[in-house]
């Protein structure tokens, strides 16, 4: 028997430095250009100088804060979650971006989420978070997954399995299209519509 699957949420994947935060920006502006309000954050590195010193996030309303950094100095006392040379700057990260994760009830709800992984992950009410939007039915995500690699993230894995979304593997110029049509949401119910597929 074939059942119809509708895609909600956009997942973009791929190796560090292919071009997911680029396109993601573009997606931020393209959504906005058609008047579509959406919330949500970015990474970005931290250099200093040509070394990589950590990285901040940023929200799409410009609020920048630390998320991780190889000065430990940097972190308050306490626990400390590191990744690779990385602490993670779990407040900082939590203050800045859970805040813009928050719905708005009775409207539908276009959220950026750059990245799901695992520096963000080690906050628990942000995995709450995400697992919440990502079953609302009034809302759209349009996340970045890490590639498969390694030991396997279980909340990632579970976002890379899911039957609502399109995992791009490679940044395509198709995503462009179901980025417009999920800016026509009023009419569509944020469903990206024409991307149904067929599960045998």
């Amino acid at each position: 028997m074939t059942t119809r699957q509708v895609a909600r949420h956009i997942l973009l994947t791929g190796p560090p430095g292919i071009g997911k935060t680029t396109l993601i920006h573009k997606v931020c502006d393209h959504l906005t250009k058609s008047g579509v309000q959406c919330k949500g954050f970015y990474t970005e590195e931290r250099r200093e100088g040509r070394h990589r010193v950590g990285f901040d996030v940023v929200t799409l309303s410009g609020e920048r804060a630390p998320l991780a950094s190889v000065n430990t100095s940097d972190v308050p006392q306490g626990r400390q979650y590191t990744v690779g040379k990385y602490v993670v700057q779990l407040q900082s990260f939590e203050t800045a971006a859970l805040p813009t994760l928050r719905k708005k009830e009775g409207q539908h709800n276009i959220f950026v989420i750059d990245e799901i992984g695992k520096m963000e992950l080690f906050s628990q009410t942000f995995a709450r978070l995400v697992r919440d939007l990502l079953g609302s039915e009034n809302t759209t995500v349009i996340a970045t997954i890490p590639i498969a690699k390694g030991r396997p993230i279980p909340l990632v894995e579970e976002v890379r399995q899911r039957s609502d979304a399109v995992l791009f593997n490679e940044i395509y110029i198709e995503v462009l299209p179901m980025i417009a049509d999920v800016s026509s949401y009023p009419n569509r119910k944020g469903y990206l519509s024409q991307y149904e597929y067929s599960d045998q």
